[in-house]
């Protein structure tokens, strides 16, 4: 395991992203496979490549841009991540999580994390949105394990409340007021980078889980940590392995996406201006 930063591996992140910026970001995204349109209805932007900020990982996935997007949208100031990092390119767990505990340093305390996920309960189909109201992670490491950073946290946080019910309540009056479908349900995560196999998601099923992917649980974990209230978004971008016999493919995750593009900017953009 490559030994995780110190508290001044992330000032120092974080000091570079201050200079450029200018201001204190109010909401933070984290944009998932195929989601990153809403970057474009952004204004004023500074945009930010990975690779330039100290200490920080560069995302390894060929179409995510691998850069910071701090501007305006809906009247707030948003710091969007357009990339994000996975335990299966071969980061340790902690480097996925890397910029969460980043932006805590620049002062923000409310995120919305989306992604792409696979559907399993059979309240959902390709192209719903789902807010997630709690996970599944079997995996045994931890973005926290290793020295407790105490700048940032405690050494056992609670993770009963991180996905934050009130942001979940807005979410779901936009979406009725715009005619969007939306759902709650339970993210699984899975290493990957392979899909899961037909065994693996019945079980999934058979222990609640609604939908199932490969990031965010960091994430959310680190946010648990450093007491940043989240909305977490999946897009039903395919039905999950064995359900409708159909192979798992990588375009149908970014078609999908892309396919809901409009109800999901719509949703982010209104959950933006009212939390």
């Amino acid at each position: 395991m490559l030994e995780k930063c110190g508290y001044k591996e992330y000032a120092e992140s974080a000091e570079y992203i201050k200079r450029l910026i200018g201001s204190t970001p109010d909401i933070a995204i984290i944009l998932g496979s195929g989601l990153d349109r809403i970057v474009r209805k952004m204004t004023e932007k500074v945009v930010i490549p990975y690779r330039d900020i100290p200490n920080f990982p560069v995302s390894t996935v060929s179409y995510q841009k691998g850069e910071l997007v701090f501007g305006m949208l809906a009247g707030k100031k948003i710091l969007a991540m357009n990339g994000r990092f996975h335990y299966y390119e071969g980061w340790e767990m902690w480097q996925t999580a890397y910029p969460v505990a980043v932006m805590k340093l620049l002062g923000i305390g409310k995120m919305i994390i989306t992604n792409a996920a696979g559907g399993i309960g059979d309240n959902v189909d390709p192209g719903d949105l789902v807010l997630i109201t709690d996970h599944i992670k079997f995996m045994a490491d931890s973005p926290l394990r290793g020295a407790n950073l105490d700048e940032f946290g405690v050494r056992f946080p609670d993770m009963q409340s991180v996905y934050d019910r009130e942001m979940m309540n807005t979410a779901e009056v936009i979406a009725k007021e715009y005619g969007i479908s939306v759902t709650r349900g339970v993210y699984a995560y899975m290493a990957g980078p392979q899909y899961e196999t037909p065994a693996e998601i019945r079980a999934l099923k058979t222990m609640g889980a609604d939908v199932v992917g490969m990031s965010t649980v960091a994430e959310v974990i680190v946010a648990a940590h450093c007491g940043i209230k989240v909305l977490c978004i999946s897009c039903v971008s395919n039905k999950a392995a064995g359900i409708t016999g159909n192979p798992l493919t990588e375009e149908e995750v970014l078609e999908t996406a892309a396919s809901i593009a409009a109800g999901f900017e719509t949703l982010v953009t209104e959950a933006v201006k009212r939390i």
